[in-house]
């Protein structure tokens, strides 16, 4: 979807670079995101029960905290 515009970046390598780097760390935001995040939910005790809400409380601000390290170290110490 995105292959037709990265060449219009100032710098394709680091536009790409970022573009995998997000794809892969948005898999945190949501339950359904991310395979490990579905075995994590099946794999918690009886007795917890973690629903898409709970989960994107957490998943948020986890997401969010690692786009923006990956996105700072790609940029300014690249």
């Amino acid at each position: 979807l995105l292959k037709s515009l990265i060449p219009g970046f100032a710098d394709p390598h680091t536009a790409w670079l970022i573009l995998a780097m997000a794809s892969t760390l948005s898999g945190n935001l949501t339950i359904t995101g991310s395979v490990a995040n579905i075995i994590v939910v099946e794999r918690a005790r009886p007795d917890v029960t973690i629903g898409f809400r709970e989960y994107f409380r957490a998943g948020f601000p986890v997401t969010l905290a690692t786009l923006l390290f990956g996105w700072a170290w790609l940029t300014l110490v690249r």
